[in-house]
């Protein structure tokens, strides 16, 4: 009788003990009726609650607890599937490379934490259903992080390592007429943890679905299917082969059916071991932008005639291979237009539900998202399914990371010998193993395209027979792995040249020496809080170099928890924010959706546009229409041109367009160039014709806006004006209107419209941002920290040399200008101007002028800063939008009018950092309820309405940290720096979207009341 023995847990040896061989994903049904309302009378689910018991190491958990005769009904209970960090033990711990016991406990490979190393006892008691009895029966644990042992009725079942694939257990001999006890312990921390040191929340438990299934006399255990196509992709046999249980003769009958009906249908004799090959003629072809799929109808007969169990199961007939150095589907190079995916969920941690699931998968193909990668380990087969069902490409990653074990490699401080798995054979059997487990539970699904052998785990021999594995197993797909990046000794353990965060220069460089493989960017464009600026260098990297293929975002989603705080107020939680350490913070939230809610953030639609497979340009009265799909003509889409005159629509009609995949082609816009004076917006749209299963007809897709402008007569501000010279103020007054500039104060306090006073604090100039992610990553703040300063301290009063305190004031026939001059606080010092000039019908024009000091360098920005009542919380502009834009982010966006609130402004980055700025603005207005307040506009401004100051943001590291609302801060800039996202560790803002305060700077815009 075998024992459990807990010491071989931290032996990466002993990762299998009593499991069953990994097989295919399919399900078994009794009857087709079963199948139609997918209740598979075969299986049964023990998901629900669970007994539980937890204990901090092993040392503390309960002896024999696994025995029948120990009663397990007082303890708590506890759901599964869960994470038991999520269920109110243990805490959820965000690291990303440093290893979670870092620290804590000194261990190394082969040994296990053993004074903290949660261990969790589940116990489940049930009866085994009547029509389940006397079969041959099994358990199935989906997913178990990161070791499980299993008793039924106090007998050893087995042992299994890797959280993320499924671990099946005969229990046949074990089970018993009436209530069965079955008990689980499952380890937080084995030898595996060394490599799965993920960038992610660490948990532990039973997180997938947890089911016994009986197996009937004849039975498909596995089934393998491909698709193997002639030279021209025309022709296709699909081959299956089926390894089956028997009990005597059995027949299958195997019918494929498609849109069109019914393909074939053949019966077979049935063997052990099985391979079937059907010629199918001219198959409708499976893509991302076509997922066309048959359906595999298999029945499985005895001797005696008897239907024994169902099976269906989708087949998607595409050819994925490298031709000429390029990667191609179909015969046609593929770009990808990915992200990574990481299981999670704010509210339940690595539990996502199908609701869940289903909405990335939505989400993912309405912003043109055509690429999944499964970072950094398998996940649940429904993400497979639907990806085959909705069409999205998969880099179907193996459960392998070990960032931790090498990573000081990079610091000077480790040797290769250290590296895990690098080339210790101990560890060779385990991997392996993880390779097999992948292939073999995800080898059906058509929407895998690669194979990843894992990440960040540096190079070497065990890495290298991993990815040959796969090879062996499998040559209808390419495997891919990034980390020969760092140790070229095995380059051929990936097929394909994969970097991370390397710049579009950097891959041009590269690939001007070396285009021996296609190149991929795995992870790109860092999606850490206010980020993906530039993003589109990468993007047109993949339409003018074909050895550039895409890349994957990282990542698609913020791993944010739902907490609250102290005063019961609901946020969002990251790494440290449970008490947590170590911890790596913030780094946790990297996605283009917000963890909350899963709703897309504002980097979304640049992601959208960027990702778009029509490209749309302009020539004089021509449009340009570029086809990047590959399968897909223009003519499918519904192809729409807007005119808008200054955001009004004055026309819109169809237009007829049929460009062939990956073609070109020019057609006459069908609308005439106005000319009334304004400002002109062409926008070509293409769109859904029809509702598919991911949007709804009239979904936008791609498009493309031109902008004109035909000339009128300048503005004019009519009306008389009095100065009024005070001892200590300068007052100027009109019709409607008075405005107040302070001696004493340095600057404009009061700017009162039909009586109402308009501003609760002087207008100041203003040089700083509240920091984003990326600019603390890049040590912004500590080489731009004057500019901080001289937007904080600025003053009008004589420092350091003679100066004019009082302000200059210039009248003219139609106006009076009044200008300050500020010093501020830096070194060198330096100064710049504010001058206010006011006309007769209330208009303010505002002129900011700043003499440069070189050594000041750059700046975050260049504008004003004005105080209102928070009761001025409606905002309206015209310029681009709905979302954010920055100078280095302004894909997707379109020039329109747009309003929200000012609350509205303030984007849901984990962090609070610079956000809400609109580029491009020509107007903006911020009103109150009755619609009063003030009107900006100039030419392209920078502008932004938020609830609070830079400096408040800035000091703010949870949304509920930020002061109660009592002002709306506007922000009126020339321009502000671009926003970064190579990465977030130190690559910079890119120079084309930094100010150049080495040269003189002005700026002006005008304001009135309304």
């Amino acid at each position: 009788m075998k024992v459990f023995d807990y010491g071989k847990v931290k032996d990466p040896e002993y990762f299998a003990d009593g499991r069953c061989p990994m097989h295919s994903d399919h399900v078994a049904y009794a009857s087709w009726e079963e199948y139609e309302e997918r209740n598979s009378s075969f299986r049964y689910s023990l998901d629900g609650l669970w007994k539980f018991a937890y204990a901090g190491n092993y040392a503390q958990t309960v002896p024999g607890f696994e025995q029948p005769e120990y009663d397990c009904r007082s303890w708590g209970d506890i759901r599964v599937p869960a994470s038991i960090q999520m269920e109110g033990w243990d805490i959820p711990q965000y690291v990303n490379v440093q290893y979670p016991w870092d620290g804590r406990e000194e261990v190394s490979p082969g040994e296990i934490p053993e004074r903290f190393n949660p261990i969790a006892s589940y116990v489940k008691y049930f009866t085994i259903p009547g029509h389940m009895q006397g079969k041959r029966l099994y358990l199935s644990f989906q997913g178990a992080e990161s070791g499980l042992a299993v008793w039924m009725n106090g007998s050893f079942a087995g042992y299994s390592e890797d959280s993320f694939t499924p671990s099946d257990f005969e229990i046949t001999p074990y089970v018993r007429e009436g209530e069965n006890k079955l008990a689980v312990r499952v380890f937080k921390w084995t030898s595996s943890s060394w490599c799965e040191d993920q960038d992610f929340y660490r948990f532990s438990g039973l997180h997938r679905s947890v089911y016994l299934y009986a197996v009937p006399q004849i039975h498909i255990a596995d089934m393998r299917i491909r698709t193997l196509f002639d030279e021209g992709y025309r022709d296709a046999e699909l081959e299956i082969c089926i390894e089956a249980v028997l009990s005597g003769k059995a027949s299958a009958k195997l019918t494929l059916l498609g849109s069109e009906g019914e393909i074939f249908s053949r019966t077979e004799s049935l063997e052990e071991h099985n391979t079937f090959c059907y010629q199918v003629s001219a198959p409708r072809l499976w893509s991302a932008e076509k997922p066309n799929l048959y359906e595999l109808r298999i029945e499985v007969w005895d001797g005696a005639g008897n239907l024994t169990e169902c099976i269906s199961q989708n087949v998607g007939f595409r050819k994925f291979e490298i031709k000429d150095g390029i990667m191609c589907l179909n015969g046609k190079r593929i770009v990808f237009k990915g992200v990574n995916r990481h299981e999670f969920s704010s509210k339940t941690g690595r539990v996502v539900s199908k609701e869940e699931l289903l909405q990335d998968i939505l989400t993912m193909k309405r912003n043109n998202i055509n690429a999944v990668r499964t970072s950094h380990y398998p996940n649940s087969s429904e993400l497979y399914e639907l990806c085959d069902v909705y069409g999205l490409y998969l880099i179907a990653e193996n459960n392998m990371e070990s960032h931790g074990s090498w990573e000081p490699i990079e610091r000077g401080k480790g040797e290769i010998e250290d590296v895990l798995p690098g080339d210790r054979a101990e560890w060779e059997a385990m991997m392996l193993d993880r390779v097999n487990s992948c292939y073999q539970r995800d080898k059906n699904h058509p929407s895998i395209l690669i194979w990843s052998c894992g990440n960040e785990s540096f190079g070497g021999s065990v890495i290298w027979h991993m990815a040959e594995q796969f090879r062996r197993l499998d040559d209808t797909r390419l495997v891919h792995y990034e980390g020969i990046f760092h140790d070229r000794r095995y380059r051929d353990s990936s097929d394909m040249e994969s970097q991370m965060y390397s710049s579009v220069e950097a891959i041009k460089e590269f690939l001007a020496k070396d285009r021996s493989k296609p190149f991929i960017s795995c992870e790109y464009s860092h999606a850490m809080g206010n980020s993906c600026g530039a993003m589109n260098k990468y993007t047109e990297l993949a339409d003018t170099d074909m050895s550039y293929q895409g890349g994957f975002i990282w990542d698609y989603i913020d791993q944010s928890i739902r907490k609250k705080n102290r005063y019961g107020e609901v946020f969002q939680a990251y790494g440290g924010d449970f008490g947590e350490r170590p911890t790596d913070y913030t780094f946790s939230g990297n996605g283009i959706v917000y963890g909350g809610e899963r709703e897309e953030s504002p980097k979304m639609p640049s992601v959208k546009y960027n990702y778009q497979g029509i490209d749309v340009r302009f020539e004089g009265d021509m449009v340009h229409i570029r086809n990047k799909n590959l399968f897909t003509r223009t003519s499918e889409y519904c192809c729409m041109v807007l005119v808008e005159r200054e955001g009004r629509q004055i026309e819109k009609t169809v237009l007829e367009t049929d460009v062939a995949p990956l073609a070109e082609k020019a057609y006459p816009l069908p609308v005439k160039r106005r000319t009334a004076p304004g400002e002109y917006a062409v926008t070509v749209s293409f769109a859904l014709k029809e509702s598919t299963l991911w949007a709804e007809a009239g979904h936008e897709i791609a498009f493309g806006q031109m902008i004109y402008r035909v000339e009128g007569s300048e503005e004019t501000h009519g009306g008389k004006i009095r100065v009024i010279h005070g001892e200590w103020n300068t007052g100027v007054q009109g019709e409607n209107f008075s405005a107040l500039f302070s001696n004493l104060s340095g600057g404009m306090v009061s700017c009162r419209y039909g009586g109402k006073e308009l501003l609760e604090t002087i207008p100041m100039p203003n040089f700083w941002r509240a920091p984003t992610d990326n600019d603390k990553g890049n040590m912004m703040p500590q080489r731009y920290a004057q500019w901080k300063i001289a937007s904080m301290y600025l003053t009008h009063k004589p420092f350091g040399k003679p100066a004019q305190s009082e302000p200059r004031v210039e009248e003219a026939e139609d106006s009076v200008t009044v200008t300050f001059r500020y010093g501020m606080p830096v070194t060198p010092e330096a100064e710049c101007f504010v001058a206010y000039r006011v006309f007769g019908d209330g208009t303010v024009q505002v002129k900011l002028s700043y003499a440069p000091v070189r050594e000041l360098g750059d700046m975050p920005e260049f504008g004003m800063m004005f105080r209102l009542n928070a009761d001025y919380e409606h905002v309206k502009w015209y310029g681009y939008g709905p979302q954010e834009t920055y100078a280095d982010r302004m894909q997707g966006a379109k020039l329109g009018v747009y309003k929200n609130q000012v609350k509205d402004n303030l984007a849901k980055y984990l962090v609070p950092q610079e956000c809400g700025n609109k580029q491009g603005v020509r107007w903006a207005e911020v009103t109150d309820y009755k619609g009063r307040g003030l009107r900006f506009w100039g030419e392209e401004l920078n502008f932004s309405a938020l609830p609070y100051t830079p400096h408040e943001l800035e000091n703010a590291r949870h949304v509920y940290e930020l002061p109660p609302v009592h002002y709306t801060t506007v922000r009126v800039a020339k321009a502000q720096m671009g926003v970064g996202g190579d990465d977030s560790w130190g690559s910079r803002t890119h120079p084309e979207f930094l100010l150049d305060a080495g040269e003189p700077m002005e700026f002006s815009f005008f304001f009135r009341g309304i």
